[in-house]
């Protein structure tokens, strides 16, 4: 679950043979973030064998969230943790995510890695167990365009960038399409917009690009997606406040200036079409500077309080449109 669009490598997001990518793009398309697997077992033990590339982890993200997964297990209608699939050093991994449980059947969430490709992917159960397929049990389809921030960058495991909170905490699939550093709101990804099927679209577009990109590129930028989306609910988070302009001047007119450009552009737009919604503060970190991991990208904490704010509203918003 979790694909916007088919692919010929079943891991990647986005065909790159058929969109015109921007020259940075190409690797991030090919990342699984937010894409996961369903499936049902009566297995005691859930292990996993998998491989991706060999690149180096960023230092500032932890191994698990770019090679590693997570598992989570419906317990009384909730998705509840279950366990991880540590990565080891280099492409090739194995590991058990969860053993010791009784054997009733479950229906299980597992989360693919954030940033690094997945070249194969084998689940493990003990010998004489079932293991099937589950259906999707997420309902409706919100796809979320966005940052480095909607990618996962600094989270500890895959399952806890905010779409995946999101639809875990909803019911609806969040399709996650998140490209670090890359969303600057050029036509690429109002292309990608344009050719998904959605009952409504969640963008993350002002993080990254600067005050004049925003007010060149933010009205063409919703038109291309308005020609095959008339009515489709359109939902632009306002971004953070970045912990890195605390000190920093430059930054802080550069933050202030292009947070000015987005709060004006959404004006106009929703003047304009009564099927676009502008959430401000739309990434609210808190105000006790505990809640990124290098002054920009949120911690597991700082996604938490993203959801807090945000999904009551979106829920409100989508119910309007009769998504329930």
């Amino acid at each position: 679950i979790g694909k916007a669009l088919p692919t010929e490598q079943p891991y990647n997001r986005i065909d790159t043979t058929r969109f015109r990518v921007p020259a940075k793009t190409p690797g991030y398309c090919y990342h699984p973030t937010g894409l996961a697997f369903v499936f049902r077992t009566d297995s005691r033990t859930i292990s996993a064998r998998w491989t991706t590339t060999d690149r180096k982890p960023s230092t500032h993200m932890t191994g698990l969230s770019q090679k590693g997964m997570d598992l989570y297990i419906k317990r009384d209608g909730e998705w509840v943790f279950a366990g991880i699939a540590r990565p080891g050093l280099g492409a090739d991994h194995k590991a058990t995510l969860v053993e010791h449980m009784d054997g009733t059947e479950k229906e299980c969430l597992l989360y693919l890695p954030l940033f690094d490709e997945v070249k194969t992917l084998e689940i493990g159960v003990d010998a004489g167990a079932r293991i099937e397929a589950a259906p999707n049990p997420f309902r409706h389809r919100i796809v979320v365009i966005g940052s480095s921030i909607t990618h996962g960058t600094g989270l500890s495991r895959p399952g806890m960038a905010y779409p995946a909170q999101l639809e875990r905490a909803t019911g609806f699939e969040f399709v996650n399409l998140g490209a670090s550093g890359q969303c600057k709101m050029e036509q690429f990804f109002a292309h990608v917009a344009a050719a998904c099927e959605a009952d409504a679209f969640l963008f993350d577009s002002f993080s990254n690009p600067s005050a004049q990109q925003i007010e060149e590129r933010l009205e063409p930028f919703v038109a291309t997606i308005r020609a095959a989306h008339p009515t489709t609910p359109l939902i632009f988070l306002q971004t953070e406040v970045r912990e890195s302009r605390n000190f920093n001047d430059k930054i802080r007119k550069f933050e202030d200036d292009k947070r000015a450009a987005s709060e004006a552009g959404m004006q106009r737009l929703l003047k304009q079409d009564k099927n676009i919604y502008f959430l401000n503060p739309g990434m609210p970190l808190g105000d006790d500077h505990d809640a990124t991991v290098d002054g920009v990208h949120p911690s597991d904490l700082g996604h938490g309080r993203i959801l807090e704010v945000i999904r009551p509203q979106i829920v409100k918003i989508l119910k309007k449109h009769d998504i329930r």
